[in-house]
């Protein structure tokens, strides 16, 4: 019999607002995590400890990890970009941890301004302290369908990265369409690639709706047996690469499609749309 069963992975208040062009202030995302968690989300990545100097919207991460109201169902997760980074998220609270890299070098040089294996090699002391404080990590593969600057991407390339991440220690692994633009026959080979070296129990998607074909390829990925996808509520982000990308896939509408189509996620749906309007009319977006 097949799972029906989806998780969601909300990441709105981290990839949602890290575009932000003004600062949103640390109550306003507070309200959104909370919000987010009333709806029935027990995933959420609640923001990302990097330098404040490449993202000024992650600058009040120690504040937004300390403030979320507690709830022993939910996993409050942070992306760190190294060990420095992955001590500040734990001494914070963070319940679990992201690192992230990319199929492509070039992408992985621009945006990390590293090469895709140093990028690897900084993790290992990421793992290291994750391992010790006893939390998960997940691994993002950043343009692992198309890159906006070597084009199409090998699933070979995809698959090279996630098992090297997947023996580094990362429990789950998200295939990234960073700039919107894949398909869902190219959704399949990668994940058909990626999971000849990794279970795809440990696999995730991670779609952007650049146009408006994250739903297609949500289906590709259900069809081989991916049971995690990431949302952001009301399509909040988007890659800054990607001109006039719309952003993330929305959350109300990934729960949406996938509860017509007879899949459980046990999320109110309601309330997340709700959520969505309530951001985007205080963003004004």
């Amino acid at each position: 019999m097949v799972e029906r069963r989806v998780t969601i992975v909300e990441v709105g208040p981290r990839d949602g607002l890290q575009n932000e062009p003004g600062f949103v202030p640390t109550a306003l995302k507070l309200d959104l995590i909370n919000r987010l968690a009333h709806a029935g989300l027990r995933r959420i990545e609640a923001t990302a400890f990097v330098s404040p100097k490449w993202v000024p919207q992650m600058a009040d991460h120690a504040e937004v990890m300390a403030g979320v109201t507690r709830q022993s169902a939910i996993a409050y997760s942070a992306l760190v970009p190294n060990e420095k980074g992955a001590a500040a998220a734990i001494t914070a609270g963070a319940d679990a941890l992201a690192v992230f890299t990319a199929a492509s070098e070039t992408f992985s040089r621009r945006n990390t301004n590293c090469s895709i294996s140093e990028g690897i090699t900084r993790f290992r002391p990421v793992m290291a302290l994750a391992e010790k404080a006893g939390l998960p990590v997940r691994g993002y593969i950043s343009c692992a369908l198309d890159c906006p600057y070597e084009g199409t991407i090998a699933p070979e390339a995809v698959a090279d990265v996630a098992a090297r991440l997947f023996d580094l220690g990362c429990a789950e692994i998200a295939v990234s369409d960073t700039i919107g633009t894949g398909t869902p026959e190219r959704t399949t080979r990668a994940f058909e690639a990626t999971a000849r070296h990794v279970p795809m129990a440990a696999l995730a998607g991670h779609f952007h709706d650049t146009k408006n074909g994250a739903l297609a390829n949500v289906e590709a990925a259900l069809a081989l047996g991916v049971r995690v996808f990431d949302g952001a509520v009301g399509g909040l982000g988007g890659c800054p690469y990607a001109e006039g990308a719309p952003g993330n896939l929305a959350t109300e509408k990934l729960v949406a499609w996938l509860e017509k189509a007879g899949w459980e996620t046990n999320l109110n749906g309601a309330e997340i749309a709700k959520t969505a309007m309530w951001i985007r009319h205080r963003l004004k977006v």
